[in-house]
């Protein structure tokens, strides 16, 4: 019987598989080595490896639960740096935590009589709990309101882009850190997560508001869409469907 084969993303060349199983173990083992998270050029350069080779086997230990995907803090505009680390070893904390998640929606949409209302309200307590407030008699701007909105959400584990589109200020979100229990009850995950936006700016007291959130508007992407307001603007709408 012949051997599994597989492409290298990199070079082209094709390769049995065990080559490959240890090409990954290796990606793994310098993230572990690591003393902080890597990006893919870094591991790639320590390993001798195309970028592409490197990326493609952070991904699928990513998607094995062996590593964690992650963004770098960064002082200068533009998309932030997605960085990898390495799991516990013999952690199956991912898999129990969607679990609990599953759980926990489970109670929402069978106690509430409007479940999407309660999660956006749970999300809302929550996002100003996690938000540092200004002084009583402070605020922040609409660009300060929006860095720290942003900074919110990716220390939850999104990877997200802000730009400003006809006239709109759009943030996109990727990596959903909910994402296999949003495909299941998205009224519900994103609730909470529209909730989370709104909490935030409601204690930073900017003039920003969150006027919708559209989930899933390509696959494994949701944008939330911000408008510039008073500081007394009511709460924004629920999650659009498409």
């Amino acid at each position: 019987m012949p051997r599994e084969q597989f492409t290298d993303p990199g070079t082209g060349t094709r390769t049995p598989a065990p080559a490959r199983r240890g090409r990954r173990d290796a990606v793994l083992r310098c993230l572990r080595a690591s003393g902080e998270p890597l990006g893919a050029a870094e591991v790639a350069g320590r390993l001798g490896v195309h970028l592409n080779t490197a990326r493609f086997h952070l991904d699928a230990l990513v998607t094995e639960e062996l590593a964690v995907r992650g963004t770098a803090p960064r002082t200068e505009p533009g998309r932030p740096k997605i960085v990898y680390s390495a799991a516990e070893a013999g952690e199956d904390g991912s898999r129990s935590f969607r679990l609990l998640a599953d759980i926990l929606v489970g109670a929402v949409a069978s106690s509430a009589d409007d479940p999407a209302a309660a999660a956006t309200e749970a999300g809302r307590a929550w996002g100003g709990y996690l938000t540092e407030a200004p002084a009583p008699t402070e605020s922040v701007g609409a660009g300060e309101g929006q860095r720290r909105l942003v900074e919110n959400l990716q220390s939850l584990g999104f990877v997200t882009e802000a730009a400003e589109e006809d006239g709109e200020t759009r943030i996109r979100l990727h990596n959903c850190p909910f994402l296999e229990v949003a495909r299941r009850r998205q009224d519900i995950v994103c609730g909470i997560h529209l909730g989370l936006m709104q909490g935030a700016l409601e204690t930073l007291r900017a003039p920003l508001a969150v006027e919708s959130l559209r989930p899933f508007d390509s696959p494994g992407l949701c944008v939330a869409t911000l408008r510039r307001a008073g500081p007394s603007a009511g709460p924004a709408p629920g999650p659009a469907g498409r």
